[in-house]
């Protein structure tokens, strides 16, 4: 057996049976034993963006890791900012990254790069393959590492003849480290504070905005009337008319610091301390009150589903109540604008549907107005690093291929990791993607606005997107994936409600 079989093995039996590729030449050995290993489902993707941000879709949808298959310190790199999203999504993901031949390297090929220390800026665990032998336990040590404590992320380096040599034997997967458990300290204190502080918060975050651990936050805000928020980018909420609501922390500082203007006491369940994303002139990194008392009850590694189950039974929270489903929302007429097509989704968004927003600054709305729509997990930009939405919608459509994916997708951040497309197409998924072709970075213009700039002819330059104007329609057709173009609300409901009835791609070009 040699080492790509080993480590295939080794990764079937860890239970990793997901690929997201972009390989090259050092990964030869590994492609090649894919035709001996039929239960690993390869993934091509056409750039290392789509395969780093389409593991990170499947990871937050499965809640186990896929592998990414990249090749040397370049694809590493190329792949790098949507592996920094997945870093801040706290999700597990396993890179499998080629590289040199032990022997070859001194001599500095072109391809030689500083990988390990490239991996090492977003990984929990870096590891090269030293030779064939330990290869096995090389790769049980990286999966266990990847799901860990709820999930990081895991880099293991595969110099070239690790994988041609023979000798290899594959490994028995190792055990992850589990969730902690809170102290029941912990649980007495968050309580204390829910029961006696004045405008007090329960800030979720990681599994506690999905599953159980979500139901028991809402039976601890039915009992003490605390309000459910959550940092403005998360990996996974569950939502709809039948979930407990979570507000965001806005993205501005003056609707963030209105928000908090009556919180008196944050308790954290997951969720952390909120943090703007970027200070403003004068310096404030913060949107709180400068007298909010922070209570660190259950970081994102805790258990969190036990620890609010016992937080709420302390509070002695009955249980759950079934939901009324309310009246339907009206969808909208007229013009193309945001209010427009917030109402429009809250009214079409179909049952059990998985929403990918990257929809920046005209999509600010959509959240919000989708709370008491038809049940839907709500995956979104957690790092700052434009161009996940696409790859994003991949991996959760591979991961979850019974349900409708909507991916809302701003046109600037499209054209990151536009090549998403093409594996949407060779894939068959279920995606509709909303393309919302303002032909501009309009939130560059509100941030040049808040630092108290005016945008001139040079600035309009590096904002505006119009000239030339970007043809979605033969970007999407091109790929192969089938498209039509929407000037007003009419449109737009036609033919959202006709791409989310059909299976396989669609893209509609909402021109605002």
């Amino acid at each position: 057996m040699n080492g790509a079989e080993a480590l295939l093995t080794t990764l079937s039996e860890s239970g990793i049976n997901t690929c997201f590729a972009n390989p090259g030449t050092s990964e030869m050995h590994f492609v090649s034993a894919l035709d001996r290993f039929p239960g690993m489902r390869a993934v091509l993707t056409l750039a290392e963006g789509v395969a780093t941000g389409a593991a990170d879709g499947y990871a937050r949808m499965r809640g186990a890791p896929a592998a990414t298959l990249l090749h040397c310190g370049p694809g590493l790199a190329n792949g790098l900012a949507n592996l920094h999203n997945a870093k801040k999504a706290g999700v597990a993901v396993l890179n499998l990254i080629g590289d040199q031949a032990h022997g070859h390297r001194p001599l500095d090929p072109p391809l030689a790069a500083e990988t390990e220390n490239l991996a090492r800026t977003v990984s929990s665990w870096t590891r090269t393959a030293a030779d064939v032998h330990s290869l096995g336990n090389d790769a049980a040590a990286a999966v266990a590492a990847a799901r860990s404590a709820g999930g990081s992320i895991a880099s293991l380096i595969l110099p070239s003849d690790v994988c041609w040599s023979t000798g290899a034997q594959p490994a028995v997967p190792m055990r992850p480290a589990s969730r902690a458990s809170v102290t029941q300290q912990a649980v007495t204190d968050a309580a204390q504070a829910l029961k006696t502080a004045q405008g007090a918060v329960l800030m979720l975050g990681g599994h506690a905005l999905y599953g159980k651990a979500l139901v028991h936050a809402g039976r601890i805000a039915r009992q003490t009337g605390v309000r459910l928020m959550a940092q403005n980018g998360n990996a996974r909420i569950r939502r709809g008319w039948d979930s407990p609501e979570v507000h965001r922390i806005p993205y501005g500082l003056a609707q963030a610091a209105e928000l908090l203007s009556d919180v008196h006491t944050m308790v954290l369940a997951g969720g952390r301390r909120p943090v703007l994303s970027f200070a403003g002139t004068d310096g404030r990194g913060r949107p709180e009150r400068e007298d909010m008392q922070t209570i660190a009850f259950a970081g994102a590694e805790s258990d969190l589903e036990d620890a609010l189950e016992r937080l709420a039974a302390h509070l002695h929270c009955p249980p759950a109540m079934a939901a009324q489903r309310p009246a339907q929302t009206e969808v909208a007429v007229g013009d193309v604008t945001p209010a427009g097509l917030a109402q429009s989704l809250a009214a079409l968004l179909p049952d059990n549907a998985i929403v990918i927003d990257e929809s920046i600054s005209f999509g600010r709305g959509i959240y919000a107005a989708t709370q008491h729509a038809a049940r839907h997990d709500w995956l979104q930009l957690t790092g700052g690093a434009i161009g996940c939405g696409l790859p994003l919608s991949v991996g959760a459509a591979i991961a979850e291929p019974d349900r409708r994916v909507v991916c809302l997708q701003a046109d600037g951040s499209a054209l990151y990791t536009v090549q998403a497309l093409w594996t949407q197409a060779r894939e068959r998924l279920n995606v509709t993607t909303v393309l919302i072709s303002n032909r501009k970075y309009a939130i560059l213009f509100d941030e040049m606005k808040r630092m108290g700039a005016a945008p001139g002819s040079a600035s309009n330059a590096l904002f505006e997107l119009a000239d030339p104007a970007i043809d979605w329609m033969g970007i999407s057709r091109g790929f192969g994936v089938d498209c039509a173009r929407a000037h007003s609300m009419e449109d737009f409901n036609a033919l959202f409600q006709k791409a989310v009835a059909q299976s396989g791609p669609f893209l509609i070009e909402l021109v605002a």
